[in-house]
Protein backbone atom coordinates (compact mmCIF):
# COMPACT_ATOMS: atom_id res chain seq x y z
CA UNK A 1 0.00 0.00 0.00
CA UNK A 2 1.30 3.86 -1.01
CA UNK A 3 1.13 4.25 3.16
CA UNK A 4 2.95 1.46 4.28
CA UNK A 5 5.47 1.75 1.15
CA UNK A 6 6.41 5.74 2.42
CA UNK A 7 6.41 4.58 6.05
CA UNK A 8 9.29 1.92 4.72
CA UNK A 9 11.55 4.55 2.87
CA UNK A 10 11.16 6.92 6.00
CA UNK A 11 12.64 4.58 7.92
CA UNK A 12 15.06 3.42 5.64
CA UNK A 13 16.30 7.10 5.00
CA UNK A 14 16.48 7.80 9.16
CA UNK A 15 18.53 4.47 9.48
CA UNK A 16 21.47 5.38 6.90
CA UNK A 17 21.10 9.30 8.30
CA UNK A 18 22.17 7.60 11.66
CA UNK A 19 24.58 4.98 10.55
CA UNK A 20 26.08 8.38 8.69
CA UNK A 21 26.08 10.25 11.82
CA UNK A 22 27.75 7.95 13.65
CA UNK A 23 30.25 7.40 11.36
CA UNK A 24 31.17 11.35 11.76
CA UNK A 25 31.48 10.96 15.47
CA UNK A 26 33.75 8.34 15.16
CA UNK A 27 36.36 10.06 13.01
CA UNK A 28 36.21 12.56 15.92
CA UNK A 29 39.63 12.34 18.35
CA UNK A 30 38.75 14.61 21.86
CA UNK A 31 42.29 15.61 23.09
CA UNK A 32 43.81 15.85 19.71
CA UNK A 33 43.38 19.59 18.70
CA UNK A 34 44.02 21.26 14.81
CA UNK A 35 47.02 23.27 15.47
CA UNK A 36 47.73 26.14 12.72
CA UNK A 37 50.60 27.92 12.01
CA UNK A 38 49.99 31.45 12.08
CA UNK A 39 53.75 32.60 10.98
CA UNK A 40 53.90 35.02 7.80
CA UNK A 41 57.49 34.47 7.00
CA UNK A 42 58.20 38.83 7.47
CA UNK A 43 56.54 38.92 10.68
CA UNK A 44 57.62 35.78 12.70
CA UNK A 45 55.34 35.33 16.05
CA UNK A 46 55.75 33.45 19.21
CA UNK A 47 58.37 35.73 20.62
CA UNK A 48 58.93 34.76 24.27
CA UNK A 49 56.17 32.75 24.29
CA UNK A 50 57.22 29.38 25.32
CA UNK A 51 53.95 27.77 25.80
CA UNK A 52 52.80 28.87 21.82
CA UNK A 53 51.49 26.41 20.10
CA UNK A 54 54.19 24.75 17.78
CA UNK A 55 53.61 23.24 14.53
CA UNK A 56 55.39 20.20 12.89
CA UNK A 57 58.82 20.23 11.15
CA UNK A 58 58.18 19.97 7.15
CA UNK A 59 60.59 17.65 5.26
CA UNK A 60 63.53 19.50 3.19
CA UNK A 61 62.45 18.53 -0.02
CA UNK A 62 61.79 19.79 -4.08
CA UNK A 63 63.41 21.81 -5.74
CA UNK A 64 62.94 25.60 -6.29
CA UNK A 65 61.03 27.29 -9.09
CA UNK A 66 62.28 28.46 -12.57
CA UNK A 67 63.64 31.65 -12.23
CA UNK A 68 61.98 34.71 -13.65
CA UNK A 69 65.04 36.92 -14.11
CA UNK A 70 68.19 38.27 -13.02
CA UNK A 71 67.00 40.47 -10.73
CA UNK A 72 68.51 44.07 -10.95
CA UNK A 73 72.16 44.31 -9.64
CA UNK A 74 72.16 47.67 -11.54
CA UNK A 75 69.70 49.50 -9.01
CA UNK A 76 70.92 50.94 -6.31
CA UNK A 77 68.41 50.02 -3.55
CA UNK A 78 67.73 46.58 -4.77
CA UNK A 79 69.38 43.21 -2.43
CA UNK A 80 71.60 41.09 -4.32
CA UNK A 81 73.98 38.25 -4.21
CA UNK A 82 75.12 35.39 -2.05
CA UNK A 83 74.41 36.08 1.49
CA UNK A 84 76.59 33.54 2.64
CA UNK A 85 79.63 34.36 0.33
CA UNK A 86 80.43 31.01 -0.41
CA UNK A 87 81.25 29.09 -3.53
CA UNK A 88 80.18 26.05 -2.15
CA UNK A 89 76.58 27.05 -1.41
CA UNK A 90 73.77 24.44 -1.53
CA UNK A 91 69.62 24.99 -1.46
CA UNK A 92 68.00 22.46 0.74
CA UNK A 93 64.91 23.62 0.00
CA UNK A 94 63.60 26.07 -2.73
CA UNK A 95 61.35 28.65 -3.27
CA UNK A 96 57.52 28.29 -3.21
CA UNK A 97 57.84 24.36 -2.24
CA UNK A 98 57.74 21.91 0.91
CA UNK A 99 57.01 24.58 3.83
CA UNK A 100 57.86 27.48 1.74
CA UNK A 101 54.47 27.12 -0.15
CA UNK A 102 52.53 29.56 -1.08
CA UNK A 103 55.39 31.64 -2.01
CA UNK A 104 53.21 34.57 -1.74
CA UNK A 105 53.09 34.15 2.16
CA UNK A 106 55.94 31.82 3.21
CA UNK A 107 58.29 32.03 -0.09
CA UNK A 108 62.10 31.91 0.40
CA UNK A 109 65.01 29.60 0.24
CA UNK A 110 67.10 27.47 2.44
CA UNK A 111 70.87 27.49 1.76
CA UNK A 112 74.08 25.80 3.40
CA UNK A 113 77.55 25.09 2.84
CA UNK A 114 78.89 22.21 1.64
CA UNK A 115 82.20 22.45 3.84
CA UNK A 116 83.77 19.10 2.34
CA UNK A 117 82.72 19.27 -1.47
CA UNK A 118 80.24 16.08 -1.54
CA UNK A 119 77.93 18.22 -2.90
CA UNK A 120 75.93 17.60 -0.17
CA UNK A 121 75.20 20.30 3.04
CA UNK A 122 77.62 20.02 5.44
CA UNK A 123 76.43 20.91 9.23
CA UNK A 124 79.80 21.25 10.27
CA UNK A 125 80.46 23.83 7.32
CA UNK A 126 77.07 25.60 7.74
CA UNK A 127 77.55 26.07 11.31
CA UNK A 128 78.04 29.56 12.69
CA UNK A 129 78.94 30.57 8.98
CA UNK A 130 78.64 34.54 8.66
CA UNK A 131 75.78 35.95 6.92
CA UNK A 132 76.26 39.14 5.04
CA UNK A 133 74.02 42.17 4.28
CA UNK A 134 72.61 41.83 0.23
CA UNK A 135 71.79 45.33 0.56
CA UNK A 136 71.76 47.99 2.84
CA UNK A 137 68.73 49.27 5.29
CA UNK A 138 67.98 49.21 8.85
CA UNK A 139 68.27 45.83 10.97
CA UNK A 140 64.74 44.93 12.63
CA UNK A 141 65.91 41.96 15.26
CA UNK A 142 63.60 39.20 16.56
CA UNK A 143 65.35 37.29 18.79
CA UNK A 144 63.78 33.34 20.07
CA UNK A 145 60.65 33.23 17.91
CA UNK A 146 59.07 29.95 16.62
CA UNK A 147 59.51 29.01 14.10
CA UNK A 148 61.58 31.23 12.70
CA UNK A 149 64.32 31.17 15.53
CA UNK A 150 66.44 34.26 16.01
CA UNK A 151 65.17 36.27 13.14
CA UNK A 152 66.87 38.93 11.54
CA UNK A 153 65.25 41.62 8.51
CA UNK A 154 67.15 44.14 6.86
CA UNK A 155 64.42 47.24 5.57
CA UNK A 156 65.90 49.32 3.01
CA UNK A 157 64.15 51.38 0.26
CA UNK A 158 61.31 49.60 -1.13
CA UNK A 159 63.13 46.01 -0.56
CA UNK A 160 63.59 44.29 2.67
CA UNK A 161 65.30 40.52 3.25
CA UNK A 162 64.48 38.39 5.70
CA UNK A 163 66.99 35.74 7.46
CA UNK A 164 65.84 33.21 10.23
CA UNK A 165 67.26 30.40 12.13
CA UNK A 166 70.58 32.92 13.19
CA UNK A 167 72.64 31.40 16.06
CA UNK A 168 73.71 34.92 17.37
CA UNK A 169 73.71 38.50 16.00
CA UNK A 170 76.25 40.61 14.36
CA UNK A 171 73.94 43.99 14.58
CA UNK A 172 71.63 45.57 16.91
CA UNK A 173 68.23 46.24 16.53
CA UNK A 174 67.66 49.73 14.66
CA UNK A 175 71.60 49.89 13.53
CA UNK A 176 72.47 50.85 9.96
CA UNK A 177 74.03 48.14 7.54
CA UNK A 178 75.74 48.35 4.59
CA UNK A 179 75.57 45.82 1.63
CA UNK A 180 78.91 43.04 2.61
CA UNK A 181 78.31 43.66 6.30
CA UNK A 182 78.42 40.69 8.66
CA UNK A 183 75.05 41.07 10.17
CA UNK A 184 74.70 37.81 11.90
CA UNK A 185 75.81 33.99 11.84
CA UNK A 186 74.24 30.83 10.78
CA UNK A 187 72.48 28.28 13.62
CA UNK A 188 69.51 26.39 13.91
CA UNK A 189 67.24 28.26 16.52
CA UNK A 190 63.40 27.44 15.85
CA UNK A 191 61.97 25.21 13.73
CA UNK A 192 65.16 23.52 12.17
CA UNK A 193 66.08 20.21 11.21
CA UNK A 194 70.12 21.17 11.12
CA UNK A 195 72.09 24.42 10.72
CA UNK A 196 71.24 26.63 7.34
CA UNK A 197 69.98 30.51 6.23
CA UNK A 198 66.25 30.52 5.55
CA UNK A 199 66.49 33.83 3.53
CA UNK A 200 63.88 35.97 1.51
CA UNK A 201 63.90 38.86 -0.92
CA UNK A 202 60.52 41.48 -0.64
CA UNK A 203 60.02 44.15 -3.10
CA UNK A 204 56.87 47.05 -1.79
CA UNK A 205 55.94 44.51 0.03
CA UNK A 206 55.49 41.46 -2.19
CA UNK A 207 57.54 38.27 -1.24
CA UNK A 208 59.59 37.82 -4.62
CA UNK A 209 61.78 35.08 -5.41
CA UNK A 210 65.89 35.03 -4.34
CA UNK A 211 67.15 33.51 -6.36
CA UNK A 212 66.33 36.46 -8.92
CA UNK A 213 68.69 38.30 -6.98
CA UNK A 214 71.61 35.90 -6.86
CA UNK A 215 71.64 34.21 -3.97
CA UNK A 216 73.05 31.28 -5.20
CA UNK A 217 75.83 33.43 -7.20
CA UNK A 218 79.34 32.81 -6.35
CA UNK A 219 81.30 34.99 -4.36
Amino acid sequence: MPGHDMSTLQKGLLILALIGLGYLLLQVQPGQPTILSTWRSGQPVGANQPNAAKPKSLSISGAALPQTGRGLPGEPNAPYGNPLHSANIVLTQGYGVGSHAPAAIWGGVDLAIDGNGDGQADPQGTADAPIYATHSGTAQVKPNTWPAGNYLAIVGDGYKTAHAHLNRYAVQDGQQVQRGDVIGYVGATGDASGPHLHYEVWKDGQNVNPLDYGALDSQ
